[in-house]
């Protein structure tokens, strides 16, 4: 019977997505849905498909039946049932069946794809806050045409702007040059001298992506005077990463001298280095960690991730995000996936007598609801 109560607690449970993007806007055909259910950015090779792999097979078995299918189709017949009902309805569908309560929405990548923070918001029935991404406000200020001189001026005051209404910030730091930085804050002499070069190559390439190291350091360090509390995806992500160079382990410094600064940092997803960034946010009180995008892409597999986030870091330093961009599939999964996981790893704990059942119910709902609500200063909010 406890077992029951517990696996009742926890499908209940209005969870807090602390990182998500937004759902497609749009139908997408079967080569666009698998480049999107996989951190690849390269093309699926014509003799393999994505549906051959464990988030494809979650797809199939646990998404198939929230659309009118019964558990695992073909991935024709999936695909056919998704054209059939359109991309609104599949998004209401899914998105209603994930439990979500309230979304994070991390808007800095995705662009006309995606629905943004209001869209979200309507399809979904649930709040949506923003967090914004300090990669994209300084490749906006950029854009809009800036001197060197000026720019470390000006990304202060645009950021300030950007965020008037933001509940945290993001950084891709692990994506643009690795977490092994230089963890000091750069001059502003410094910074000038890194936008002069930047911006002349931003002008002879019309690419604007800022990878610079002191940049990268700038705005970290423009985010923690901000006050706001930072997301840092750390580990898995697509080729961009070097994934060694991502493991949040190498943040140890930067994270000391942020400390007194009283400013939260929360890594993103974390696999394979789950266990480490477990450790630091044992160690460190304004360090938290999720298991977002491993708990989707291990699909069956995923239960052993979310036990194994369990063992070190205290309860109230771990979220729950699904860290999902594109197919609502992925919403769903990453809020299915997580609850399984939990219950599974609670359950034997719970039946052996080593945790009592109402302490266990009351860990679910710290990390898949009140510590979000805590870090971010959602009370106040919706």
């Amino acid at each position: 019977m406890s077992t029951d109560a517990l696996a009742a607690a926890v499908a209940e449970l209005p969870l807090v997505d602390h990182h998500v993007h937004g759902a497609l806007r749009d139908d997408v055909d079967r080569a666009g849905l698998e480049l999107m259910l996989t951190e690849s950015d390269r093309p699926v090779p014509p003799w393999m498909t994505q549906f051959d792999s464990q988030i494809g097979f979650a797809v199939r078995r646990w998404c198939a039946p929230v659309l009118g299918l019964p558990a695992h189709p073909a991935p024709e017949a999936y695909l056919s049932r998704r054209r059939e009902l359109g991309a609104a309805e599949v998004n209401r569908r899914l998105l209603a069946a994930s439990g979500i309560a309230h979304y994070l929405l991390e808007t800095g990548y995705g662009g006309a794809e995606i629905l943004g923070t209001d869209e979200m918001a309507q399809v979904s029935g649930r709040p949506v806050n923003e967090i914004v991404r300090l990669e994209s406000v300084l490749e906006d200020v950029a854009r809009s045409g800036v001197a060197a001189a000026d720019l470390p001026g000006r990304f202060r005051e645009t950021l300030a702007a950007r965020t008037v209404d933001a509940v945290g910030l993001k950084s891709i730091v692990a994506y643009r040059f690795g977490f092994d930085f230089d963890p000091a804050r750069p001059s502003d002499d410094e910074v000038t001298a890194a936008a002069g070069t930047w911006l002349a190559e931003c002008a002879r390439t019309g690419t604007v992506r800022v990878s610079d190291p002191v940049l990268l350091r700038f705005v970290l360090w423009s985010g923690v005077d901000r006050g706001l509390p930072i997301q840092l995806h750390a580990g898995y992500g697509d080729p961009d990463v070097e994934l060694h160079r991502c493991d949040p382990l190498l943040l140890t410094r930067f994270i000391r001298n942020v400390q007194p600064h009283g400013v939260d940092l929360l890594l993103l997803h974390c696999y394979p280095f789950h266990r480490n960034a477990g450790y630091l946010a044992q160690v460190f009180p304004h360090v938290y960690f999720d298991v977002g995008l491993g708990v989707n892409y291990t699909g069956v597999r995923s239960d052993a991730v979310v036990a194994e986030s369990l063992e070190l870091a205290p309860f109230a330093k771990i979220l729950f995000s699904s860290d999902a961009w594109g197919p609502p599939e992925l919403h769903h999964l990453g809020a299915l996936l997580w609850r399984r996981g939990m219950l599974r790893a609670m359950a034997p704990w719970v039946g052996s007598g080593e945790w009592d059942l109402d302490e266990a119910i009351r860990v679910a709902r710290m990390i898949g609801h009140d510590n979000a609500r805590r870090v971010y200063g959602l009370e106040g909010r919706a």
